[in-house]
């Protein structure tokens, strides 16, 4: 090993190859041995026992971390989601979310952008504004600290803070390291990218044909309403919406998801789901029913029961293929629209 190579920031992203020659290793299969180890979540040197010993010390002294982020907070709820926060090497801060449904399947919420972009109402990390793009390595790397907690790990969902399709190249990077059948492992249809309905971003996944899952945040099947909603509407109206779902139906051939936040007296009435019928008609679709989650700085209010059940009453007799989200991570503000990191937190350390 080259005793005066500069190391890199991470030996995330990296392939067996690419291991190789950032660490100046002379030997090709030591690659393959460090990469190994990656996947079993060792954070340090010292910890990959198959390596000669004298070469564990010169690699840790030259480089003390594997990863560019470190962990600043960890909160549990009640429901068993745990919600890190990570500082990235520049000093911002992203959150992501570990969440446990009732069969004990361990899915990571993964973010993708520091801050948002998108602007949507009922969004709490559309307050920041948009802070920076994440590196491939910086989401995976998300993955990396929540599977120290849960090594059983199984799902990816990109639902976290920023819009994926705003990413896209450096999201797909990420998700093709994580699939690798040598590296983590997890399942493509075990993944989920959701977008608020960037155009060009599906597009570009029908066209690489990925067999990821897609979720679309609709939240309104109104025109006017969901350009009060979801600035993003102004530039891609539902009907050009529609128009690009049914393209990528007809291209990937996979039924994706359309999520549908539910407001208090906004989007819950009987026009709502008359609408909401009559946008997903001639889609393969299930509509996921979100009960809005609280935050703090937004004036919405989340629909009581007696409420919700009228609505789905009517969307029943319509036909609507749905299923009712019961939100985790509430306690710990780490449920879908709660993410969100002061953004003079961010900016105090760029």
């Amino acid at each position: 090993m080259d005793e005066h190579k500069k190391m890199p920031k991470t030996l995330y992203g990296m392939k067996p190859n690419e291991i190789l020659g950032a660490l100046g290793l002379e030997k090709t299969f030591q690659g393959k041995q460090v990469y190994k180890w990656l996947v079993r979540g060792v954070s340090s040197f010292e910890e990959m026992t198959d390596l000669p010993k004298p070469l564990r010390f010169r690699l840790g002294e030259a480089m003390p971390r594997l990863a560019s982020s470190e962990v600043v907070d960890e909160q549990t709820d009640s429901s068993g989601a745990t919600k890190l926060a990570i500082q990235l090497i520049d000093g911002a801060v992203v959150e992501c979310v570990l969440l446990t449904d009732k069969e004990d399947r361990k899915t990571a919420c993964l973010s993708s952008q520091v801050g948002c972009a998108m602007g949507c109402t009922f969004c709490r990390t559309g307050t920041m504004g948009l802070v920076r793009n994440l590196q491939a390595f910086e989401i995976i790397e998300q993955f990396v600290h929540l599977r120290r907690i849960a090594p059983d790990t199984t799902h990816i969902v990109f639902m976290g803070m920023g819009e994926p399709m705003a990413n896209f190249a450096e999201v797909i990077q990420a998700i093709n390291y994580l699939h690798d059948p040598a590296g983590f492992d997890i399942g493509l249809r075990r993944i989920t990218i959701s977008t608020c309905g960037l155009i060009p971003g599906i597009l570009q996944l029908a066209e690489i044909n990925l067999p990821v899952k897609l979720a679309v945040s609709l939240v309104t099947a109104d025109n006017a309403q969901r350009t009060e909603l979801m600035p993003v509407n102004k530039a891609y109206p539902l009907e050009e919406l529609k128009s690009a779902l049914l393209h990528y139906q007809h291209v990937v051939g996979k039924r994706f998801t359309l999520e549908y936040v539910m407001l208090h007296n906004y989007n819950t009435g009987l026009q709502s789901a008359r609408k909401l019928a009559a946008f997903i008609r001639g889609l393969d679709v299930i509509v996921n029913l979100i009960p809005w989650n609280p935050a703090a700085e937004l004036d919405w209010e989340t629909p009581d029961g007696k409420e919700i059940a009228a609505f789905t009453r009517e969307l029943d007799l319509l036909g609507v293929p749905y299923t009712r989200r019961f939100s985790r991570g509430r306690g710990v503000n780490g449920a879908c629209g709660q993410l969100a990191v002061p953004k003079n937190v961010c900016d105090s350390n760029l």
